[in-house]
């Protein structure tokens, strides 16, 4: 690092500002609006060259709102969006939610842009409370950050657009390539049980499966601690998470499975989840589907369960039955199945659960692709403004783009 940079508050440096919100009642502060307002959902934009909602002259002058002018940079203050940075490409009001740092003479804008994404976390971790954090004016203010001489930033911004053009182009790719995965397995096996070979079999639900709601024991039973006289009690979010065991009495059990059972989640969102994996007791959002083993396989009613249309007779149903709260086996029973025969089951069971293996293993890849690149940026970030940051580095840009 060379000995001219300079390391100070931002506010000794920049000036900067908070936005303001008027009257949601006064029709007139909104209506026919022609003033760029942005919330802090909109600041990630990063370039920020539009906003969803606009406010009239009269509610600018009514409220604490202010134009910010072009190249202003804005941090999201609040809730699930604090520590997000984008830079005005427009001139545009905020709400109350968002900090604006103002250009000036010393800094580059687009240095102060990529000064506030390498302090993301160092911001959010000053955040105040818990599940909704905040950041405050003065603790933006009082973020140290660097001061190096103009040709210094732009050569920095140089690099650094450079390689975030290649890293955007890279996540996009690695995105496209993640959807089109997940789309893969989806695609076939709501083309499996739609398009119906000759010589199936076709019936109802009702006529070949029972469906068994669960129990719910009261919460003053509920342990964290496992024990011989307890069981656990199966809840629709243990299927994705180990953070919240509960067990019960054994005495207090009234419905039970294992971990071959096809479970319902009875209530959303998302509504009509198809599960399996846990044994224990299952409480009243559960509903196990339990098959006549002689007629249908219980992979292959999982896999039935789980395609496209069925959810969309779901969804149509749920929404059709007004003061009805969470899905009943009235509604699953008369929907209709088609089944081939035990054997070709297993057949049909084995290619959907080879090619839903091969969808984890590249939903997985992608994922961590762009987990990479994620943290390609921040590293790169991290080089930029600790003096390190001497030229692209371009074959790990070329190794993650690839």
């Amino acid at each position: 690092m060379s000995e001219d940079w300079k390391f100070l508050p931002l506010g000794e440096v920049c000036d900067t500002g908070a936005g303001g919100t008027p009257l949601s009642t006064e029709k007139s502060y909104y209506e026919g609006g022609t003033i760029p307002w942005l919330q802090s959902g909109e600041v990630a934009q990063g370039e920020i060259t539009y906003s969803k909602n606009f406010i009239t002259e009269i509610g600018l002058d009514n409220s604490s709102a202010k134009i910010f002018p072009e190249n202003t940079v804005l941090v999201a203050m609040y809730g699930a969006t604090a520590g997000q940075v984008g830079i005005l490409r427009i001139k545009a009001a905020t709400n109350q939610a968002v900090c604006g740092i103002l250009p000036n003479e010393r800094l580059l804008p687009k240095f102060i842009y990529y000064t506030m994404l390498s302090k993301q976390d160092e911001l959010i971790s000053k955040a105040a409370g818990n599940a909704q954090p905040n950041i405050s004016q003065i603790k933006v203010k009082t973020t140290i950050i660097p001061v190096p001489p103009l040709p210094e930033q732009k050569r920095i911004v140089a690099i650094l657009d450079e390689a975030f053009a290649g890293i955007a182009a890279a996540t996009a790719n690695a995105e496209k390539n993640l959807a089109n995965a997940r789309e893969l397995f989806t695609s076939c096996l709501n083309s499996t049980f739609r398009n119906v070979p000759r010589g199936w079999t076709t019936t109802t639900l009702g006529a070949v499966c029972n469906f068994h709601g669960g129990s719910q024991p009261p919460k003053s039973v509920f342990e964290r601690d496992s024990r011989d006289d307890l069981i656990r009690l199966i809840q629709i979010r243990d299927y994705k998470s180990d953070n919240h065991i509960v067990y019960i009495p054994k005495d207090q059990a009234r419905r039970f499975c294992d971990a071959s059972d096809v479970m319902i989640g009875r209530y959303g969102p998302p509504l009509f989840q198809i599960l399996r994996g846990i044994e224990g007791a299952y409480n009243v959002a559960l509903m196990k589907a339990v098959p006549d083993k002689k007629r249908i396989t219980k992979d292959f009613l999982f896999y039935f369960l789980k395609n496209g249309d069925i959810l969309k007779y779901i969804i149509d149903a749920s929404s059709r039955a007004a003061g009805q709260i969470g899905l009943n086996k009235e509604t699953l029973e008369p929907y209709p199945i088609s089944f081939p025969s035990i054997e070709a089951q297993g057949h049909l069971v084995s290619r959907l659960a080879n090619l839903e293996s091969d969808t984890r293993r590249l939903v997985a890849i992608y994922e961590q692709k762009l987990l990479r690149l994620a943290e390609l940026k921040q590293a790169i970030l991290r080089q930029a403004f600790s003096g390190e940051l001497t030229a692209l580095p371009g074959a790990k840009m070329q190794e993650e783009a690839a």
